[in-house]
């Protein structure tokens, strides 16, 4: 209508996009600052600032230069296709079409453009920043002193500068892709493409040229992407192993190298024809890109491989298999493991166990599984106190060398009597205390025995705890305040509770400033209102211990198995193992999840108490640690800086040596032709009745080596030969200076039946009497355990060893009942091992505080393990053996079978009596 004023709407939509990105950005950051300020604090908690400044400057500075740089060449583009382009209302040659686009006036809309650039350049700079660690380790890489057998470069330009170049690549032809997509939709829109029915298409020279010039650096680009295909050429699997074979080697490296010429000749075709206006040469040059792209990288090596290599694989294959079992080894470090043989003959004798008292004495009859829910129920005290694992390690007690299983006291908040915010963040602020006993002790009720129980800590040995209680472990809630006025909960005594107040150096300092922050970073407005909350408190958090060593170091792999250790001076340390691993080492054998490359080259410590971290390097051979070492100076320290109490309780951890063992089952094989037929292929043992039919793990054990004059600290792991189940080798690994980390492989003899465990599980269920036991226990309301089978090399022979756990069904107190020893032929099951060893070998063995005894062997072994019964003390035994198994049936009411036993307990007495 005349007169009638239509409101412009396009300022005010341009005003709110402004503001909604200002929003969205502004809201962004300032949780990323909140956050930042917080964890900054912390870092200065734990005095690993370094860290922290070069993650945050890496990442600022790699953010603002490739948010910068994508903005330049975004911005570039679009703004010179819209001053290319032609101005608004213009037609077509007949000026019949006019323009179909509303597009802001010229002001906005390039206005828009400024924005929508600033907005993909924060996401880009996002994404670049994660990018620090590429960076920094490209600039401060260590050389592996290692080159690649096919392009001969060291394995450190794989494994540190190599996923830069590529992260590189994919971030430019990224840009320039949407760049050109953008840059197109732009000529779009501003009617550079016009389209005239039924059959002309008309593109105006200044947006064919600018559009063939970004098309034609993406060319270049791709010649750049091929030579880093030609790279990774050395990471692929097409023949037998990893990394490149006969076909690729001989196939791929040259189609590549083709690739890289034709790539650059599309695009300087390209660019010529921006200028010009024969189409026909670089349409000739992509299709001859395609053609080779499809025919060299797909049907060809595919056609040399089916027709040339299977035919003729272990010809052909073999320098590959060479490079192959080589790498992986080095990757690995099965390099350095020696080999030996270990002749497994039966000539054990009772003077040799007593010989090898220390080794008897430390053999573990407790597993994990029972012993941690045997711990729940006799120690946890309170149901918010929760034992989690059992951890394996070796003491000196009261001056001997003694294995023992230890097992923390931590809080558990979901069982908190009651879960308010101040008893999980004010009042139950930590765990109090530990367990720990000897592997091999065992009560009269078949209870393990201890050296370390109850609260306040009660010790009967010279290892005290002074300090007991853990704020750090491995169940801690997200955070807590200390230094409240609140009283913390220490223990209960009777029916009244010991309370404390924190005095060490661990947790933030609060101010109101710092606890407004926290407010917000935990989304806690109680933080801010607590009146509890002084200025004089703390605020405790990342205390999970892996999370708190995660954060100082988030490029090294943790162990899942920490251990905590009871220090000279009584405190409780955490011991958490630290792995380096890549995937870029070439031609080494890939494990799923890890990499083809690990070390355990970090051993960190954390205080239970005060939440203290240390770092320290245990394979100072190893490339990637020293180069993060570069990049952060003075946070990492040498093995050897470590207090001498801490170092005697490092140990080799089972999770590397599982790895290791998965990969030397293929990988002791170093003839290229062995290797090819696995015709000597190792498997791990089974678990016996284990669900899932699971891999035995490596396990711990204080013995002496062959050749060795001392028992050291050993983790030890059998192997059986594929399909089969006698041993054929067994690998251990030494834990104690100055012998740490070396590692040796025992081989069996191969003419000779050395008995897996499995063969031996087998026999103890075929064992007429233990059998008939087990049968007996599995009634009435209980449960038989069967405990793990270790392998215990002793002098040049194997001893078996098993425990038998009891537990009613409805109950949860699993009572070690029943010792199980083979060795050779023989089995015996008696209430503990000594007499198990008796019944075999005779003689009598020294229990702790007992001094051994060496008695000849009178009696020979038969059987299942029975003693010749034509000697007194054979008849003795065996009714001995009758009265305790009658004593166990009298226990559970079993009459019957009680009057049986002492029936057969006469009869031997009466045999014993004709004699006499």
């Amino acid at each position: 209508m005349p007169g009638l004023k239509v409101p412009s709407t396009g300022t005010r939509s341009y005003k709110g996009l402004i503001f909604f990105l200002a929003a969205f950005i502004g809201i962004s950051f300032f949780w990323q600052i909140i956050r930042l300020l917080t964890d900054w604090f912390w870092f200065q908690e734990v005095g690993y600032e370094p860290i922290f400044t070069v993650t945050l400057w890496s990442s600022i500075a790699s953010a603002a230069f490739f948010g910068a740089l994508f903005f330049v060449i975004f911005f570039f583009n679009l703004y010179l296709a819209d001053r290319l382009s032609p101005p608004s209302g213009v037609t077509d040659q007949q000026g019949s079409f006019p323009h179909p686009h509303r597009l802001p006036t010229l002001g906005p809309l390039r206005t828009i453009i400024f924005l929508l650039s600033l907005l993909f350049s924060y996401a880009a700079a996002m994404k670049a920043a994660y990018l620090w660690k590429s960076i920094l380790s490209f600039f401060y890489a260590v050389p592996f002193d290692l080159k690649d057998p096919l392009f001969h470069y060291d394995i450190g330009f794989f494994a540190f500068r190599l996923p830069l170049l590529q992260e590189l690549s994919s971030w430019l032809f990224s840009t320039l892709i949407l760049t050109a997509v953008a840059t197109g939709i732009l000529y779009f829109l501003r009617r550079s493409f016009l389209f005239f029915p039924p059959k002309t298409f008309h593109v105006l020279p200044a947006a064919k040229t600018h559009l063939l010039i970004l098309i034609a650096l993406l060319f270049f680009l791709g010649s750049f992407g091929f030579w880093l295909q030609l790279m990774e050429v050395l990471f692929t699997k097409r023949g037998v192993v990893f990394g490149p074979g006969y076909t690729d080697t001989t196939t791929q490296l040259s189609v590549l190298r083709l690739l890289m010429v034709l790539s650059i000749l599309c695009g300087a075709s390209l660019f010529a024809f921006a200028f010009g206006k024969s189409w026909r040469i670089p349409a000739v040059s992509v299709l001859l890109l395609l053609l080779v792209m499809v025919i060299g990288r797909g049907l060809y090596p595919s056609f040399i491989q089916k027709f040339k290599v299977v035919p003729n694989e272990i010809v052909l294959e073999r320098p590959y298999l060479e490079h192959n079992i080589r790498y992986t080894r080095i990757a690995y470090g099965l390099n350095h493991i020696e080999d030996s043989e270990f002749p497994a003959d039966n000539t054990l004798t009772q003077q040799d166990l007593v010989k090898n008292s220390l080794t008897i004495k430390n053999i573990r009859l407790w597993n994990h599984g029972p012993l941690l829910q045997t711990y729940s129920q006799m120690q946890e005290i309170r149901t918010y106190y929760k034992f989690l694992d059992v951890d394996n390690d070796r003491y000196i007690i009261n001056g001997e060398y003694r294995q023992i299983m230890l097992s923390p006291r931590e809080i558990s908040y979901a069982s908190l009597p009651s879960r308010s915010w101040v008893n999980e963040h004010l009042t139950y602020t930590h765990g109090y205390g530990v367990v720990m006993g000897p592997v091999n002790r065992i009560s009269q009720e078949g209870l393990p025995e201890f050296f370390i129980r109850d609260i306040p800590p009660v010790s009967t040995t010279s290892v005290v705890v002074k300090q007991p209680k853990i704020y750090y472990g491995e169940k801690s809630n997200d955070y807590v305040f200390v230094n409240t006025k609140r009283p913390e909960f220490d223990y209960p005594v009777g029916d009244k509770n010991v309370y404390s107040r924190y005095d060490g150096k661990g947790g933030v300092p609060l101010s109101f400033l710092k606890k407004l922050l926290f407010a917000a970073r935990f989304g806690s407005l109680t933080i801010l209102l607590s009146d509890d909350i002084t200025p004089k408190s703390k605020i405790m958090f990342y205390r999970d211990i892996e999370e708190r060593i995660a954060r100082i170091v988030p490029f090294i792999r943790l162990d899942k198995d920490p251990y905590l250790v009871i220090t000279k001076e009584g405190r409780l340390v955490w011991f958490v193992d630290g792995y380096t691993t890549t995937t870029r080492f070439p031609y080494s054998e890939p494990v799923a999840g890890i990499g083809n490359y690990i070390r355990n080259s970090l051993k960190a410590t954390v205080d239970a108490y005060d939440g203290t971290v240390q770092l320290y390097i245990s394979d100072f051979n190893d490339p990637i640690i020293k180069t993060y070492a570069r990049m952060f100076p003075g946070v990492f320290r040498p093995l050897s800086a470590m207090p001498a109490d801490l170092l005697s309780h490092i140990r080799y951890p089972a999770g590397m040596m599982s790895i290791q063992a998965r990969m030397l089952r293929t990988y002791h094989m170093e003839d290229p032709q062995v290797f090819y037929n696995k015709e000597d292929l190792w498997t791990i043992p089974r678990k016996f009745g284990a669900e899932n039919n699971e891999e035995m793990e490596p396990y711990y054990t204080i013995m002496k080596l062959p050749e060795e004059s001392r028992e050291e600290y050993i983790l030890l792991l059998p192997f059986t030969p594929s399909n089969k189940d006698n041993l054929s080798a067994w690998m251990a690994a030494r834990c104690d200076a100055p012998n740490y980390g070396k590692m040796i492989v025992y081989h069996f003899p191969k003419q000779k039946l050395v008995y897996g465990t499995r063969q031996i599980e087998a026999r103890i269920d075929q064992d007429t009497e233990i059998s008939k036991q087990i049968s007996l226990w599995n009634q009435s309301g209980s449960q038989v355990i069967r405990g793990s089978l270790l392998v215990i090399p002793i002098e040049k022979s194997l001893l078996y060893v098993s425990s038998l756990y009891l537990a009613a069904e409805k109950g949860q107190l699993p009572e070690l009942k029943r010792v199980i020893a083979a060795y050779g032929n023989a089995i015996a099951m008696e209430e503990n091992l000594e007499l198990s060893l008796q019944r075999i070998f005779g003689g009598k063995l020294s229990r702790d505080g007992e001094t051994p005894t060496a008695e000849p062997r009178t009696a020979a072994v038969q059987g299942s393990g029975s003693v010749s019964e034509e000697t007194d003390r054979g008849i003795g035994l065996k009714a001995l053996e009758h009265y305790r198994r009658a004593q166990d049936f009298l226990k559970r009411g079993n009459w019957g079978s009680y009057g049986e036993e002492l029936d057969k307990m006469a009869n031997l007495l009466k045999k014993l009596e004709k004699k006499d």
